[in-house]
């Protein structure tokens, strides 16, 4: 199966910014749609973005509209968050998915992803 692990967390003040990446290993050729997911203490996991295969294709939640913005290298295996305007409402521990669905931009369910990152914190102070 795939292998996704998360990099880049950390703790940063609030108004700051935060580059998460999540490489993918394993299964090197294959196309994957990919997605970050976030879990705060207490809560559910929560949808936070998306991007298609191609990159064309991106969905956002409505919390992080405008301040976040996700991307990918396919040649890297990687895909990218930059979290920009952070606040403390952002702290999370922040997880990558992947489906087996290139083409779809939307999918904002866990249950729609096959394979998922360890978790990386992100802590934002005030």
């Amino acid at each position: 199966q795939v292998q996704v692990v998360e990099s880049g967390g950390g703790l940063v003040q609030a108004g700051g910014s935060l580059r998460l990446s999540c490489a993918a290993s394993g299964r090197t050729f294959s196309r994957y749609g990919m997605g970050w997911f976030r879990q705060a203490p207490g809560k559910e996991r929560e949808f936070v973005a998306r991007i298609s295969w191609s990159g064309l294709g991106r969905d956002y939640a409505e919390s992080v509209k405008g301040r976040f913005t996700i991307s990918r290298d396919n040649a890297k295996n990687t895909v990218y968050l930059q979290m920009n305007s952070l606040n403390p409402e952002d702290t999370a521990v922040y997880y990558c998915a992947a489906d087996r669905r290139p083409d779809s931009a939307v999918a904002r369910t866990p249950s729609s992803y096959n394979y998922w990152g360890q978790g990386t914190q992100v802590t934002v102070s005030s």
